[in-house]
Formats: C-alpha cells, structure tokens, sequence
C-alpha cells in the first residue's frame, strides 16, 4: 500500500483555495475513484492521467487507487487537476522519488503526457507566494504567474520534464517576468476627431473624476470614435491594480497580452448580452465574471444602450453604486470587483434623426418617449454626465487640422485627479454624502443657481449630488479650491436629459 499528497489549486471566483491531491494505493480489483465533489472534467481525468502515463512509459498500477481532493465541500472542475492527480500516483506507487511538498503544479495533460495550458493561472500565483510555495505551471502560461513578485515559476511542455525536475535529474529553468512597457503603443487619439470641442470637453471632465457619461445624437455624428479613445486620456494601472485586472481576465480565459498589462481595460459588449453575460454567472460549474467585472478599473462602453434588454440594464444599478456584484447560486456565492466608468450611447430616437436639420425624422412625440422609456429613471440618475452630441458635418470642412491631442487632454485629467486624490484619497466620482456636503459645497452664487435648478428641473437627490460631484471635477481641472457658480452652471449643463424642453424640440427647418 502506498499514499502520497500533492498540491494544487482550485477556484472559487477570483480566489484560488488550496486543494491538496491525495492518493491512497491499496489491494483489490483494479479500478481509480475519484472523490471530494469533482465535476464531470474533473471525474474525467483519471481516462487522461491513465493515458498519458501509459504513453510515457510509467506503470499504471493495478491496484485499487483512490484518489481525494481536499477540502471535500469545495467543488473541483477543469483539467487543472490532471498533473498533480498523475504526480501523486506515481509518488504512491514509488515510481518517482524526491520532496513534492514545496511545490503546487496546475495543469491539464493530454493522452501523450504534454501539459496543456488552463485558466485562472493568476489568482493561483498569487495565493501560491502567500503559501511560500513553488508553482508549475504549463509553460504557455509560465510568463503570466511570473508577475506575481517574488514567486518561483517554472514552466513545463511535458509530464517527463516535471517528472525529471522534482527527481533532481534535470531541473527546469526559472521563469522570468515577461517585459511590461512603462508606455503601451495605443494607435488611437484624440487628435483625429476634428471639431466636437464640447464633446471632448465633457469627456476630459469624466476622465478626470471617473464619471459616468451618456451621448446622444444621431448615427454617425462620432459617439462611439469619442468613446473608444477614452482610454488614451486615463492614467494606466499602478502594478496592484493590473495584477487585479489581469486576475479577472485570468478566469475568464482571456488572452494575457504583457504589452497591454497596464492598459485600463475597455470593454464594449453588443447590445444582444444577456444579463449573465453583462454581471456574470454560469450554468452549473463556477460562477464566471461578466463584462462589468472584465471592465474593473476601466471602461464599459455601452452602444445603442436603449436596444439592451431592460431587465440586462437595471443589473447595473448596484455595481455602479458599490463597485462590485455579488451572485449568488443555490450552492454557492461569488463576489466580483466592478469599479467600471460606465460611457454610454443612444439615439435621440428610433430612426436617430429627431432635431436634425435635414427633416427626415417621422417619429411621433410617443414613440420617441416610449424609446427613451427604456432606460429607467434609477439607472439614468446613476449617470453624471447626459450629453448631446451634434452632427455638423459642413462644420468638419473648416475646422482646423490641429485638434487638441490624447496626451494634451491626458495631462489635464491626470492633474486633476492628483488634486482629488490628495483632498480626499479619492476621485470624486466616488465621493459620499457626507464627503459631497464637505468638499463640493458651491460658494453662495453656486448655491442660488443650484436652488434655480432644483426648482426648475425637478431633481432627485442623486442627481444634485452627481451635479455637485461633476462641478468639483470641473473646479479641480481649473485648478481653483472652490466650486463656484460658474462649475456649477456648467455640470448643469451636462444633465440635458433633466431639461424637457430640449427633449421635446422640434426639428430645425433646413
């Protein structure tokens, strides 16, 4: 009879627990169990491990092995599992000798004994350098766990090689960290949208306080070209906030790109993503991130946002407010981050043309309040930023060559931002009620014309506090300690969803 214990990983959303593979070999009729809640995959590994070492030139024994993977309540899923289950039977049956405690090792195996490559690496890393243990890894995903600091990786191709590094007959070679640019290459920039001044202004006023921001207008007037260069002009990630980006991609399966480690994130699901797809969830097996969660620290972009489903939208409503979305199953329960900034894009109507000068919309004032009705109240009072964005084409002509450019517009929001940062420790898109009363309180002109405001346009008190917030981010771009009337006039402006009149214009004769 012979035992042995070897170290993996599991999964349980973004955390990797500590599953250790135990083998029991013992007399009867031959025959390999698998117990400690395994998924189907995971049952499935004793086909693969048989096969690979078979074809590796080991002995399968032909004993009755069991095979525990500890803790039992922990459900196991995936081929990560197949490495360390092959590694503890061949210690049980004496096959290969040497220390295993010291180390973890992931990895799926096929039928001739290669590692092949498996999600969720990352978290794994970095609760394997809490442990103070070695990880091996398959060598395709060596150079993502070498992120983790002060972490030994090594990387393997083949059964063979791990079974010669841990008998000391051939030891792998350390993995170094892949080669992070301090400076991405981003082809995309601000200076290539011509005119829109306004609208840019209002996207350097969200960059610089982590706002929110919706852009209505009508089809081809440039919402999306605004949107996607919003990462240009946002700070790229410090070492702690890419890794916990990257731990989410991890999990997802996404590919890990070393020129992009630090990048925000920009995430743009279609408007078809059902609501698991958009907050995360599954069937059966573990609970995956969303879109919401893959966009952490970066930015959801959301086109056509009346054409989502109403149901897949109001999902947004708790993440934007606390920044992380937990699921909950009948068997378990995962919490994901999910500080995104939320830009978003719609039309002024169904066929997108209200209020162009051209005359062609034909929408009647109920179809265009039933288009807009779909997007609740709640999830637009969560938005800071509502603005129009006008297609003046003629106006594209005579603008001139030199637009402001991403780095220009970035040096601005990162100047801002340092000042919210050191006034509160915070941007100011994360600001609470009583930091808002505290930090935000315009002077006494900016307080008569918020009082105008509230009594004209009817405003909850999240959208007083979203005004508030956005008119600090403004004072903050200008430089200036107070809010005064002219910040606060400004971040007015920028709720034109609030303004009925303009809503409900009439199409401009041509």
């Amino acid at each position: 009879m012979g035992l042995a214990q070897v170290y993996s990983r599991g999964q349980a959303g973004i955390e990797a627990p500590e599953v250790s593979v135990e083998v029991h070999l013992a007399n009867g009729l031959p025959n390999l169990t698998i117990v400690g809640l395994p998924e189907t995959a995971v049952k499935e590994s004793k086909d693969r491990v048989r096969a690979a070492l078979v074809n590796c030139g080991f002995k399968f024994p032909t004993q009755r092995i069991t095979v525990n993977l500890a803790p039992a309540d922990l459900p196991k899923e995936g081929g990560r599992f197949d490495l360390a289950i092959a590694l503890a039977i061949l210690a049980a049956s004496g096959q290969i000798s040497g220390e295993l405690s010291g180390y973890e090792f992931l990895g799926e195996l096929s039928l001739s004994g290669e590692l092949r490559p498996i999600c969720g690496v990352l978290p794994a890393a970095l609760h394997c350098q809490r442990a103070g243990r070695t990880l091996l890894v398959p060598k395709a995903n060596a150079h993502e766990a070498a992120l983790v600091e002060n972490l030994i990786v090594l990387g393997a191709t083949h059964l063979l090689e791990v079974c010669a590094h841990v008998q000391g007959q051939k030891l792998l070679s350390i993995q170094t960290p892949p080669k992070l640019r301090s400076a991405p290459e981003i082809n995309l920039d601000y200076a290539e949208v011509r005119g829109h001044y306004q609208a840019k202004r209002a996207i350097e006023v969200a960059a610089a306080g982590s706002h929110n921001l919706l852009m209505i207008g009508p089809p081809g007037s440039g919402k999306s070209m605004l949107a996607e260069r919003l990462p240009t002009i946002l700070p790229l990630l410090d070492q702690a906030q890419a890794l916990e980006t990257a731990a989410i991609a991890s999990i997802s399966a996404q590919p890990f790109d070393p020129a992009r480690f630090r990048l925000p994130p920009f995430r743009s699901p279609h408007h078809t993503a059902s609501a698991p797809a958009l907050v995360g969830g599954g069937i059966g097996g573990q609970i995956r991130p969303g879109e919401i969660s893959l966009a952490h620290l970066g930015v959801l972009f959301l086109d056509e946002l009346p054409e989502f489903h109403r149901k897949v939208l109001e999902v947004l409503r708790e993440p934007l407010e606390t920044g992380r979305i937990t699921i909950s199953r009948a068997s378990q329960k995962s919490t994901f981050p999910a500080r995104f900034q939320l830009i978003a894009a719609m039309n002024p109507c169904p066929c997108g043309y209200f209020g162009d000068s051209s005359g062609r919309c034909q929408c009647s004032p109920t179809q265009i309040a039933r288009y807009r009705e779909r997007i609740s109240g709640p999830l637009l009072d969560r938005i800071d930023i509502h603005l129009e964005v006008n297609c003046h084409t003629q106006e594209l002509l005579s603008c001139p060559t030199t637009q402001r450019s991403s780095a220009e517009m970035r040096a601005s929001v990162l100047a801002a931002r340092e000042r919210a940062l050191a006034r509160a420790g915070k941007l100011n898109a994360h600001l609470n009620v009583s930091e808002i009363e505290r930090l935000c309180t315009p002077d006494p002109p900016g307080q008569s014309l918020l009082t105008q405001a509230i009594a004209k346009l009817g405003l909850s008190h999240r959208a007083l506090h979203r005004i508030l917030k956005v008119a600090r981010t403004i004072a903050d771009l200008e430089g200036s300690s107070d809010v005064a009337a002219r910040h606060v006039s400004e971040a007015i402006h920028y709720r034109c969803l609030d303004r009925k009149p303009v809503l409900l214009r009439q199409p401009v004769s041509p």
